[in-house]
């Protein structure tokens, strides 16, 4: 699943690039990302040339991510993309690891919840070889039982690691409830139990139906021309063997109808709290207009009303924020803060005012200003090198967003009205029905809408 980030950019600076972005569909028209193709075996491939730096970047987006895992082998779509390079008809693991070393190529897999992604950065005398060696990574692995073993024992470790982080603790059970049998409702690294439930045969089927060209986006971006990139793909990708994909069939997901309050039970003296509801797709047509007000709210840093009531006005939290997470499927939307666990109901009844507000009164017009000129010009960012440029062009191909997608950005951000804002924050933010999970000590904490203070619940036991 895509987490919408914010990208620090001076003020200054951000000034003068929006400009910049505001000038330039006048006089030229937006200028698309790239150029896009199609094998006849039906991949998409997009090109960029960009001569500035001797690299070429290499994305390759394959429809596989963790939607795709079954029930009960959660960490199945993640668990195949790592094993690419552990193995393949005609190379060891060892061999494929020596041989991107020797190229000095940067190279990493994995998936995310709605894709897996596989990615290359070479020198652009070396593309040649360092394309042969993806292309052999994605058709070609093995998986050897030993490694696939291996690999399994090692995310398992890191699970052991989460369970000293009360924030990763409380966004597990937040998922796991707004989502439930869903597969947005586990971490795309899967789940313990999921990843020992996978057996070798299980990754060889997993790759064999997905991984095909019909099912993959292939992004190039770099010192090189449109008729050798051309060239390239023909070469590696030219023969490889389209497949039926499969159709996906996900869960209803679970309805969320009234407050509810969990809490993750740890022995510490802060409060982590998380407090949300499902969110919007990223297809949604008003992605934009909640973009700017979630930027408004808690998505701006120290220019967002949360950060300004909660830290700078009542002091009770470091750091607090809105994050939304816009997917295939609705992603959750989010404010995360850490207070003290005495503070805690104060803290979120102050979110509950804040978003109340949001939906009750239209925002300032310095407020809307100020979030429009940081998302335009913060929106550079994600072209200011090869490898970005290589993942954006696959992920608005992936998002149907088109290739002209960065021309139009400013006007669609620029188009948002106060209304609009004031109208998606009715519609998409619910003061009345939210979960709010907290991850503290249970005998600290004071009484939380929907749960019972800790001396009430030991009478209650008693009684019982």
């Amino acid at each position: 699943m895509l987490t919408v980030r914010r990208w620090v950019l001076p003020r200054a600076v951000a000034a003068v690039l929006a400009c910049i972005l505001a000038l330039g569909p006048a006089v030229a028209g937006p200028v698309p990302l790239g150029e896009r193709e199609e094998l006849e075996n039906g991949l998409v491939w997009l090109f960029s040339e960009q001569r500035s730096v001797p690299l070429v970047a290499v994305n390759l987006l394959v429809k596989a991510g963790a939607l795709w895992d079954p029930r009960g082998k959660e960490g199945l779509a993640h668990l195949t993309a790592l094993l690419l390079t552990q193995g393949t008809r005609k190379r060891s693991a060892t061999q494929m690891a020596q041989e991107f070393d020797f190229l000095g190529a940067k190279f990493s897999a994995g998936a995310e919840e709605d894709y897996a992604m596989v990615s290359l950065t070479v020198l652009a005398k070396d593309v040649d070889p360092g394309l042969e060696l993806l292309a052999d990574a994605v058709l070609q692995p093995t998986f050897p039982a030993e490694e696939v073993k291996r690999k399994v024992q090692q995310l398992l470790a890191s699970f052991e690691s989460d369970e000293d982080e009360p924030m990763v603790m409380a966004r597990r059970a937040f998922d796991l409830r707004l989502y439930g049998q869903h597969p947005y409702a586990f971490p795309p690294k899967g789940t313990p139990q999921g990843l020992r439930a996978v057996r070798r045969q299980e990754v060889v089927d997993f790759h064999r139906r997905l991984y095909r060209p019909n099912n993959a986006i292939l992004s190039i971006v770099g010192d090189l021309s449109r008729e050798e990139a051309r060239g390239l793909v023909r070469k590696y990708f030219g023969a490889w063997s389209p497949g039926e994909i499969p159709q996906l069939k996900l869960p209803p997901l679970p309805p969320l109808s009234r407050p509810e309050t969990q809490v993750v039970d740890k022995k510490i003296t802060q409060a982590n709290i998380l407090w949300g509801h499902l969110g919007i797709t990223r297809q949604n047509p008003d992605f934009y207009a909640f973009q700017v007000m979630n930027y408004i709210l808690g998505g701006g840093g120290f220019a967002s009303r949360l950060m300004d009531t909660i830290r700078e006005t009542r002091g009770l939290a470091y750091s607090v924020g809105s994050t939304f997470e816009p997917g295939l499927e609705p992603g959750p939307f989010y404010i995360s803060l850490e207070t003290k666990a005495e503070n805690a109901a104060e803290a979120v009844k102050l979110i509950l005012t804040e978003v109340e507000r949001l939906r009750r009164e239209p925002v300032s017009d310095p407020e809307l200003a100020d979030a429009k000129s940081y998302l335009i010009g913060s929106f550079p960012r994600r072209l200011d090198a090869t490898g970005k440029r290589a993942a954006l062009m696959a992920y608005v191909e992936f998002y149907g967003l088109g290739l002209d997608y960065p021309g139009r950005y400013a006007d669609l951000i620029r188009g948002v009205t106060a209304a609009e804002v004031q109208r998606v924050a009715q519609q998409y933010l619910h003061p009345e029905r939210y979960l709010l999970v907290v991850a503290g000590d249970r005998s600290r904490l004071p009484e939380l809408p929907g749960l019972t203070p800790a001396g009430e619940k030991e009478k209650n036991d008693a009684t019982d």
